[in-house]
């Protein structure tokens, strides 16, 4: 990783040369398709892939009434000829894929019924060459789908078809989803240096997200450069950080595609179970395990009380400083878990000695607060749709569980990082997977957890609620309540890198 300090950093960003995802999650666009595709013909699909019609991140008015993005795996890259030095300079996350190794499996928590092995699609010959995510205003999808397709038909073979919808920022459990995301530092004001931050901030320098730009410990992620000479035609731009090379990585992202499969009367009728049957401790147990309320209020929030009753509230406005025990929000919750919201050092006065004091670890009180990693360098821009028919909770109290079979619904998880390493796979091992997060004994994520035990054979079922006075509460027993069907790793290019690798495999044919 090379750093901004030695780079000739220049403010602009060329929005027209980003994918649209990456600025927008196309909210109003809420009719989607997510296809799944396989390299038949060459030739065929290199000429496609250099003119297909992908929308930026350059603000159009009006909207436009549908948007096309273009991912592709590094098996993609590899079927499309591109030279395989050019692909191996992408990162080793990447080029390897999720599903390569049972090491990564089991970091990743994708074990049991979660294992490649058990997967419908993303290893062996189900492995997907290329991502097509389309997205429409409502009634635009069909026509333009079938368009697409048609247009795709003589290069690429399709692996999957996924109608996808937009549930209006609920997710199928019934909780208000989507509401804490980074802030992107679109007009670069932020420094490009690792400057420390004592306190949890939603502003994130581009380079999280952006390959090409400089991140938040003030250097440039590793991509593809390349020598100019492998550029002849000058598609691509050329690297702030190493002027007289072609930046294959620049305003491209690392595309992180997960099939989630909710049981949601699974979840809805344990929960019934736990709570003897009364509605409002089924809520408030449910509240406990997501760490909101079904509307969305967080748990962490000293006023999340008066909220429920009508009193307006920031819903992305809150750390954890203040509930250090867990006492408000359970600290296994899912959404401490995804963000805890942690600054560089534990929470303290201000001044130079305690300054010193917890930075050398002289301050007990902060010890206890400081089991969690900075959360600014594990941020992750989610970009999922909701697939299958919503279940109402009445309905998802009286049906049979789906985890076996039966209606599916489910949620697939996008997300956009520049280091898979220390953004997905770190938050998916270590926060959401890891048994032992924040201090916790033998827990995983409520929601997300495979509740297999730990090698030594010890159960990792369990959901722990901190009480004020006394023992934890601790719920034993979860089932799993979501199971994975599938994953990949894609790199979602900018535009012109995109032209670019359709038409680098052809130099030497021409």
């Amino acid at each position: 990783m090379t750093t901004a300090a030695t780079a000739s950093v220049h403010a602009s960003v060329a929005l027209d040369d980003i994918q649209g995802i990456v600025r927008f999650g196309y909210k109003h666009h809420t009719e989607a398709c997510f296809l799944l595709l396989r390299v038949r013909d060459l030739l065929a699909a290199r000429q496609w892939l250099a003119a297909a019609p992908v929308a930026s991140a350059a603000a159009v008015e009006p909207l436009p009434a549908t948007a096309l993005q273009v991912a592709l795996t590094a098996e993609g890259m590899h079927a499309l000829g591109v030279p395989r030095h050019v692909v191996d300079g992408f990162s080793a996350e990447f080029v390897s894929g999720m599903g390569s190794d049972a090491s990564r499996a089991r970091r990743l928590g994708d074990v049991g019924s979660n294992a490649p092995e058990a997967w419908r699609w993303g290893l062996g010959a189900r492995t997907p060459h290329v991502l097509l995510m389309l997205y429409a205003l409502p009634g635009r999808l069909n026509a333009w789908q079938a368009a697409i397709e048609s247009e795709c038909a003589a290069g690429f073979d399709t692996l999957a078809r996924w109608p996808c919808g937009d549930l209006r920022n609920v997710e199928h459990f019934g909780f208000a989803d989507g509401i804490s995301q980074p802030e992107l530092d679109w007009p670069r004001a932020r420094p490009a240096a690792d400057a420390e931050q004592a306190d949890y901030a939603n502003l994130a320098c581009l380079g999280e997200f952006l390959l090409g730009y400089p991140n938040e410990y003030g250097g440039y992620t590793d991509r593809p450069l390349l020598d100019p000479e492998q550029d002849p035609q000058g598609l691509l731009p050329r690297a702030e950080d190493v002027p007289g090379q072609a930046d294959l990585g620049r305003n491209g992202s690392y595309l992180v595609l997960r099939q989630l499969q909710q049981d949601v009367p699974g979840f809805w009728q344990w929960l019934d179970r736990q709570a003897g049957g009364d509605h409002e401790r089924r809520e408030q147990l449910a509240a406990c395990m997501v760490g909101r309320t079904r509307s969305g209020v967080p748990l962490a929030q000293a006023t999340h009380i008066g909220a429920a009753m009508g009193a307006a509230v920031d819903l992305n406005d809150f750390d954890f400083n203040a509930d250090p025990r867990g006492l408000c929000c359970p600290l296994g919750a899912h959404v401490r878990r995804a963000n805890p919201r942690s600054a560089d050092l534990p929470p303290g006065d201000a001044g130079p000695l305690s300054w010193l004091r917890r930075t050398l670890g002289f301050d007990s009180q902060a010890l206890g607060q400081d089991l969690v990693a900075s959360t600014r360098f594990h941020r992750l821009l989610r970009r999922g749709r909701e697939y299958g028919r919503p279940v109402p909770l009445v309905e998802a109290l009286q049906k049979p569980s789906t985890a076996d079979g039966g209606h599916e619904t489910g949620l697939f998880f996008v997300c956009l990082n520049a280091n898979i390493a220390r953004q997905f796979e770190f938050v998916q091992s270590a926060w959401l997977a890891g048994t032992h997060f924040n201090g916790l004994a033998n827990e995983a994520d409520p929601l997300l957890g495979t509740r297999q035990a730990t090698p030594e054979g010890v159960a990792t079922d369990s959901f722990s609620i901190p009480q004020a006075h006394g023992p934890d509460r601790r719920l034993t027993g979860l089932p799993q309540f979501v199971t994975l069907r599938g994953g990949a790793y894609f790199f979602l290019p900018g535009l012109r890198a995109l032209r670019y690798l359709a038409w680098a495999p052809a130099r030497g044919r021409r």
